[in-house]
């Protein structure tokens, strides 16, 4: 199993309209290296939701629930999306405030690629944020 992050403005879809959903396209993803990641994430793989320009912080934990697919927002072969379920709402949200602060993150991809919109994260990442997210 692997982990990423996926980051969405609230505004524009929320923790809150993925769990209202059930399940969503991850879609109009038009950078290489997420579109890669989109590509590599592989069923059940878990994912960290987090709300970018507003609130900047982790706020709920999802899982891949569709490899890649075309992204139905475009034409061609190019663009890919996958599809995404909700599994809990972190009890604490872990800021990007705090993921700064703690020096065993900072080759975080979230710290290192702040505008990269699908990130791969390192197992021992998950676990720190998880600590930092009372989830343990």
């Amino acid at each position: 199993m692997a982990y990423w992050l996926v980051k969405s403005e609230p505004f524009k879809y929320s923790w809150d309209q993925l769990v209202e959903d059930k399940e969503t396209c991850w879609d109009s993803i038009r950078n290489y290296t997420a579109r890669n990641n989109l590509k590599a994430m592989k069923k059940r793989d878990q994912v960290l939701f987090y709300h970018s320009n507003e609130g900047m912080e982790i706020v709920g934990i999802a899982i891949v629930s569709k490899e890649f697919y075309p992204d139905p927002t475009t034409d061609g072969d190019t663009w890919v999306a996958v599809d995404l379920k909700p599994v809990k709402k972190l009890k604490q949200p872990v800021s990007l405030k705090i993921i700064k602060k703690d020096k065993r993150l900072e080759q975080m991809d979230l710290v290192r690629l702040g505008r990269l919109s699908v990130q791969s994260v390192k197992e021992e990442e998950w676990e720190i944020i998880m600590e930092l997210a009372n989830e343990k």
